[in-house]
């Protein structure tokens, strides 16, 4: 059955992001994936988005590489009172903009959830979904949700990505990556002491927000003069899938409780398995032996760099497409919009009001 669907995208970024920008890149990833299905789908983002969907552009550049500076909080508004105008006609809305929209569609008659793409663990949450207890939401890991186990989940369902965007690579160089954002919390520091204590070169593809501006100074910098460190800055999609095929693994010592880390699995899509740190999401996403190595501490991080060798980057490889390609996230969403829809149409049939969240 052919549904209308709006998903509706952070404006920060467009959809897919230029450079980094987790978020934007899976509703991307989504939104092509349901085009592709033959569903009539509407995507509310910035006018610089690439899509085969309807773009309903709410403003011309996305945020954080807008020149004027511009507020987002603004352009949210205008954004969702876009969506509400719309609202019927869609099937289902999906929005992807963490809480900022609850308020206006909780009483909303058309079908509707919530993905929550970052950390729970934030001290005003609990609040928060306490008072919007109906809001349908899903989880992008089983780990993310700990904080919240009350709120009203209806699944949870992994990222994905394009198989076809990623090249698999069974000869890789011989250094070590590291990719995504510079912040104490992504472990950069210790990815650096891992690759240095290993005798390896660490090449790193990150982006520095500004509120870490001051960390990257101080801690990161005095660092980038080794002789097996190399500071690349932010790298697109295209160079992203070479520098990672060619690494002989991905260095992921997170020190937070991280809700996905879509660059784990951007790595086993070309077949280069990952270290990373027991934290968040992390044993979910990871098949210990397979698809990389799970680590507690730095010491084992470096004992798992001198046998990463011995895996197999095709398992590799093989262990994201059973799991997280981006038509297994589609099949995931799609079971998630037709549960939603079916107290309405039940309701509708019996002569009753519409479904309402």
């Amino acid at each position: 059955m052919m549904l209308r669907i709006a998903q509706v995208a952070p404006l920060i970024e467009s959809v897919p992001p230029k450079y980094y920008g987790g978020t934007e890149r899976v509703v991307s990833y989504l939104t092509e994936a349901l085009v592709r299905q033959g569903h009539d789908v509407t995507l509310f983002a910035s006018g610089d988005s690439r899509t085969a969907a309807r773009l309903v552009p709410v403003i011309d550049c996305a945020l954080r590489l807008h020149p004027a500076g511009l507020d987002p909080l603004a352009y949210h508004a205008i954004q969702l009172d876009r969506v509400l105008q719309q609202a019927d006609e869609f099937d289902v809305i999906h929005f992807h903009i963490d809480v900022l929209h609850f308020p206006l569609v909780r009483y909303l008659s058309t079908p509707h959830l919530t993905t929550m793409h970052g950390r729970l663990d934030l001290p005003h949450l609990p609040s928060v979904f306490r008072a919007f207890s109906q809001m349908p939401l899903v989880s992008i890991s089983h780990g993310q949700r700990t904080p919240v186990p009350f709120a009203n989940w209806q699944s949870t369902v992994y990222n994905g990505i394009p198989a076809g965007y990623y090249t698999f690579n069974d000869k890789p160089g011989d250094y070590l990556a590291f990719l995504g954002r510079i912040s104490p919390e992504k472990g950069i520091e210790q990815a650096i002491e891992i690759a240095c204590r290993s005798g390896r070169q660490l090449r790193i593809a990150a982006k520095v927000d500004k509120v870490d501006k001051e960390f990257f100074r101080a801690r990161v910098r005095p660092h980038l003069n080794h002789p097996l460190v190399e500071y690349l800055g932010e790298i697109n999609e295209h160079e992203k899938d070479d520098f990672l095929g060619n690494a002989q693994a991905l260095l992921f010592p997170i020190d937070w409780p991280e809700p996905f880390g879509l660059t784990m699995i951007e790595a086993m899509a070309v077949g280069t398995p990952v270290i990373a740190f027991r934290r968040g999401s992390v044993p979910e996403v990871m098949c210990d032996g397979v698809s990389g190595y799970i680590v507690q501490t730095v010491d084992e991080a470096i004992a798992a760099v001198n046998r990463v060798k011995g895996l197999s980057r095709a398992r590799c490889r093989q262990y994201f497409e059973q799991r997280f390609s981006d038509q297994v996230m589609a099949k995931g969403y799609l079971r998630i919009y037709q549960q939603l829809m079916e107290p309405r149409s039940l309701q509708t049939a019996a002569g009753g009001v519409r479904w309402s969240s």
